[in-house]
This record gives structure tokens, sequence and C-alpha cells, in this order.
């Protein structure tokens, strides 16, 4: 019999910390549990612990010489050259005392998030912990230093034989991800993110479609900044919708950055909580309608720990385990929650799901926006239309 949803999750999650003043905090990760807990969603029987990855499930992704540099920078010894060969060291992905141990228990919480799908009978997995898609078989990048979802993938492919469907909507581009399957037509991959003119890592433009026998299992949405919420979710359900329904995968892998949303440090997006709403509602569909239900979820990108990452996270799980009742979403945040976080939080915390409408001003270009984003989705699409018109004619 098919269970519901699991939720994977443990405290040595929360070791993956560069230093004080980094924005990459994974204390969303305990105040978005602590807000599960206190609606009464999160039961001590949802929660999987997560198995620490293996160094060859590593290497399924990552190069050998890559990794040892890791474990060496893990124990301070690290190298002048780590920097430029390596990207460890950056300003971006600074090394840490035991980086290579903390990287390693997000990437398990991801394959133990695979097994429980295959393997356990779950329909749905979710791993906020995980979602470090800029990390390359070589390189640290943009804070992440073991892409966990990429081996997923790959850890997919080698023990399930299973066809993937890859959904990115950080606002940053999937880029690690998309490039170590861009040549492999069993991995489609679908990113929604701001264009890269003015935002890391700078890809993800339309025309990167795949190469080889993955040309045409690429797919790039690049939004313009202050993008709101109806074209973003206008994007986001055409896009997906028509990528599915092309693809036909097994299993769907979505990547939920929160950072898409107005009050986010670093991005220029002007999502509010609508859109984080409708963002799992959709993934839900789509696996239901292709894959058994099998849908794998991970974190990802939000520097907004305290107003938006909890709320958009807990979504995810709601909509997972079949909790997202009116009378949870329409209703106040718990006070217990508020009262719990609210000293710690540099900012004052939300008290109801939804935004106040009025959270940034009148964007003056709104029109010119929604037009540009619209002809980017049409192009994005144009493959999969010219092909669907071809076998119609």
């Amino acid at each position: 019999m098919m269970k519901d949803a699991v939720f994977i999750y443990s405290p040595e999650q929360l070791s993956y910390r560069f230093n004080e003043g980094h924005p990459f905090n994974q204390k969303r990760l305990e105040v978005t549990n602590d807000l599960l807990h206190k609606i009464g969603a999160l039961d001590k029987e949802d929660i999987r612990i997560p198995r620490m990855a293996k160094i060859e499930e590593l290497l399924l992704i990552h190069d050998n010489e890559y990794v040892e540099a890791v474990k060496q920078a893990s124990i301070g010894k690290s190298q002048p050259s780590f920097t430029s060969t390596y990207g460890i060291g950056s300003d971006d992905t600074p090394s840490f005392t035991g980086m290579h141990e903390a990287a390693s228990w997000l990437v398990g919480g991801t394959l133990t998030a695979v097994d429980c799908i295959f393997e356990e009978g779950y329909q749905h997995a979710l791993n906020l912990g995980g979602g470090l898609h800029h990390g390359f078989r070589g390189k640290a990048s943009g804070f992440c230093i073991y892409n966990d979802s990429s081996i997923a993938i790959e850890y997919i492919r080698k023990k399930y034989d299973a066809k993937v469907l890859y959904i990115d909507t950080d606002a940053h581009h999937g880029d690690g991800v998309q490039w170590a399957f861009y040549d492999d037509p069993n991995v489609c991959t679908l990113s929604l993110h701001e264009t890269g003119r003015y935002l890391f890592p700078g890809t993800g433009n339309v025309n990167e479609r795949g190469h080889g026998k993955g040309l045409g299992y690429s797919f790039n949405v690049p939004l313009e900044a202050f993008t709101e919420d109806d074209s973003w979710l206008n994007a986001y359900e055409t896009a997906l919708t028509e990528v599915a329904g092309y693809f036909q995968p097994d299993i769907i892998v979505t990547q939920n950055g929160a950072d898409a949303h107005h009050y986010d440090p670093l991005t220029h997006l002007c999502s509010t909580m609508r859109t984080f709403h409708e963002i799992p509602k959709l993934a839900h569909k789509v696996a239901h309608q292709y894959c058994n239900g099998r849908w794998l979820a991970v974190g990802g990108g939000g520097y907004d720990i305290w107003r938006v990452v909890p709320r958009a996270w807990a979504l995810i799980w709601l909509v997972m385990s079949d909790r997202a009742t009116s009378d949870i979403i329409s209703n106040r945040l718990p006070k217990s929650w508020i009262d719990h976080w609210q000293d710690e939080s540099p900012v004052t915390l939300p008290t109801q799901w939804y935004d106040k409408q009025e959270i940034y001003p009148t964007i003056p270009r709104k029109q010119e926006i929604v037009e540009k984003n619209i002809r980017t989705v049409q192009k994005a699409l144009e493959p999969i239309r010219k092909q669907y018109k071809h076998v119609q004619t």
C-alpha cells in the first residue's frame, strides 16, 4: 500500500554553517520545523532520520580529487590553490571545520528520501536540508559544496532506472544540475529563475536546451527582475504543464528555493506568499498525473529566514501530507510560534499565512515585464509546441 509523505530531518543538518555573517543559515530548518509542530502538522512518526552519504555516492557526480580537497579543508588543511581550483575558501563558499561531514548529511538526507519513495512505498518525500543546486563535479559554487540533487538524480538513474523531471523554482538558475545532465535524455531539467543579466550565476538562458542526446531536455525560463505573482505563476503553470506532458517522467524532483519573494535580500523578484502557496499544488498534481505520485522535494535558497522561508517551506509539507486545509492556512500563524522566535528575529514576524498586498510599492514597468515574460515562456517552449504542431498535422 502506498504511503503519503515522509519528512527527512535530523539536527546534523544544522551543522552546514559557513560563518556567523554568511547569508546561508540553516536556522531556517529549525524555525520551519517548529512552525509545523506548532500547527500540529508534523508528528514524530512523520520524521525519518537521514543517513550520511557515502563517499561512493558523492562520486556519482563529484570528482574524487574535489571530494579529497573538501575533506582536507574540513580538517583545516586547505591549500591556497583550493579557492581557484575547487571554489573552496571563496567569499561565497568559505571553508569551515567539518564541511565534508555537514555537506554529506545534506546529501544523505536527499538519498534517504529517494529510498523512502522507491523502496518503502512513500509517494512523497521532503528534505528541506537539500537543494544545493550550484555545486559542480569539481568545484564548490554559490554556497553549495556537494550537489545533493544531482547526486540523487544519478542515484535514481543507476539504482531505479527512472526518468527524472527536475523542476527548479529558486530565483537563481539551477546551473549545477542542468550541466550535470545536459547530454542525458532521461533527465529533463526545468528552471524558472530571475534572469542572469544581474544575478548569480548569470546562466539559464532560453537557448540552453541540452547537448547531444540531451538536446531538447533542458528548459529555462529567465524571468525579468521585479516579476510579480501573476506573471510568475503564469510562467510556472504554463511551462511545467507543457514540459511534464512532453517528457512523461517517472518521478519529479523539485528544488524549492524561497528567494523569489520580495523580502529576499539577494534577489530582485516580487513574489509574495501567494506564489509559494501555488508552487507545491501544481507539483503535487503533476506527480499524480504522470508519476504515480512520486515526488521528491528539497529546499534550496531563501535568505529571509524569518518572514519567508518558514511559511514557504511549511506549505510544501502541508500539500505533501494532505494537511493544506482551509482551517490551517486561512488562520493566523500560531501565537506560540511568534512568541518563541520574535526576540531572536531582527524583523517583525508575520502573523498570517498570506502577505498583505502593500508589501512593496507599485512596479512602474509592470506591463512591460509581463509581456516580456510571456515572450520568454513562448520561446522556451517553442520546440515542444513545434513538435506538437507537427504531430497534429
